[in-house]
């Protein structure tokens, strides 16, 4: 009898067939219906499992959205509390109800408490969350259209711009000039600076990323010595307020202030949204980008032009203030992944309770003092962002 002939026996099985499937244990078996007496078993085809979406990653951003909205609207409250006039978080709520015409809750105890909040502590509370939105949004913006994950607002020469301007207005209007004055003037030099460093980097009608980058380290060098002339020429005051100026504080805090920043952080962040999704292609390469129909050039131009808005936006009222634009935006791509239409809105989110915190610590950690808001940024960002540094280098070995 030839092999081809033997019967396999019952239950055996060929080597080659069991390696086989040791190699595919995700591939499902083949069911076998046994046939009437006599006939051979019958393969009975598998209708193919249903395929499960997975919710992991949506359960995830809506977990640290809803704690990212908690803790803002807890820091809010919070923030709202301190200072010299008493004042519980039921009673800023309480407020906070009472003027949108719902009596509940109770209203501030002392004399001062209703005229405390809404002269004083309610426009601190939303200029530091704008600001903070419009920082960590300008933050992602550039990280994303950059590939780079060291690109922050300064790199285009905002900060040093606006130094530059809201300088030369106090040199020249002296110590006692209006706070408008140097906001205006640190609004406009910050767009100019913005505009003349892409200006100057651009070429044959193209604008490279490390072109732009190295423009802006002299443009940044140039503003620079600029500022270091005025601290030379100015009086012994207005030296000063340069110097404190350059520091950022949330003193100057007023309702037209805030008007002016939210209106330009709302424009800025929808504006930034809208590109996300074009960002997220730019992030497979420049020219798988340009063969799926975007324009690379003009997408750079509006986010360079968007972060000159955003970021001169943010410094005009409060002064310089690092490390927010670019620390938020790893933490939250860390916690939620790279998509652009997640990180902006939640960076921007997320931006504004770290400077609510940063705020909440510059008026707390000092009995009866308020620190500077840039120099707790900076003290508080420097280390943070060498931590996360490290850790980004132990587990994949750094950025590319």
């Amino acid at each position: 009898m030839s092999a081809a002939a033997v019967p396999a026996k019952p239950g055996a099985a060929d080597p080659g067939a069991r390696g086989a499937a040791a190699g595919s244990r995700a591939e499902p078996e083949t069911p076998v219906r046994p046939g009437p007496e006599g006939d051979p078993a019958v393969l009975v085809p598998h209708s193919p499992a249903p395929v499960v979406p997975r919710s992991r990653g949506v359960s995830r951003i809506a977990i640290v959205s809803i704690v990212a909205v908690a803790a803002l609207v807890a820091l809010a409250l919070l923030s709202a509390t301190l200072g010299q006039v008493p004042t519980t978080p039921a009673e800023v709520a309480g407020s906070v109800l009472h003027r949108m015409g719902l009596a509940l809750g109770p209203l501030p105890a002392h004399p001062a408490g209703e005229v405390t909040l809404w002269e004083v502590r309610f426009p601190r509370v939303l200029l530091a969350a704008f600001v903070g939105a419009a920082l960590a949004t300008a933050g992602a913006l550039l990280q994303g259209v950059f590939a780079n994950p060291l690109a922050e607002p300064g790199v285009i020469g905002v900060s040093a711009g606006a130094a530059v301007g809201a300088g030369t207005v106090i040199v020249v209007g002296g110590a006692f000039v209006a706070a408008w004055s140097v906001a205006a003037a640190a609004f406009a030099a910050g767009l100019a600076t913005t505009m003349l460093v892409y200006l100057l980097a651009r070429s044959g009608g193209r604008t490279e990323v490390v072109t732009l980058v190295l423009t802006g380290v002299a443009i940044n060098a140039f503003a620079g010595g600029l500022l270091a002339l005025l601290l030379f020429v100015a009086q012994p005051a207005a030296r000063d307020q340069i110097v404190f100026w350059q520091l950022g504080s949330l003193n100057g805090a007023t309702w037209d202030a805030v008007g002016i920043v939210a209106t330009l952080t709302t424009l800025g962040v929808g504006a930034a949204v809208l590109v996300a999704r074009k960002l997220d292609l730019l992030a497979l390469g420049e020219s798988v980008a340009r063969h799926l129909g975007v324009d690379v050039e003009r997408l750079r131009a509006i986010v360079i032009a968007v972060v000159a808005l955003l970021a001169t936006a943010g410094v005009a009222f409060t002064g310089i203030i690092m490390f927010v634009g670019l620390v938020v935006p790893h933490v939250v791509r860390m916690l939620v992944g790279p998509a652009h239409r997640v990180l902006i809105p939640l960076s921007a989110v997320v931006g504004a309770v770290v400077l609510l915190a940063a705020d909440v610590g510059a008026r707390t950690l000092v009995t009866n003092a308020d620190l500077p808001l840039g120099m707790l940024t900076s003290l508080v960002g420097g280390p943070f962002f060498f931590w996360l540094l490290r850790r980004t280098r132990a587990r994949s070995g750094g950025w590319a």
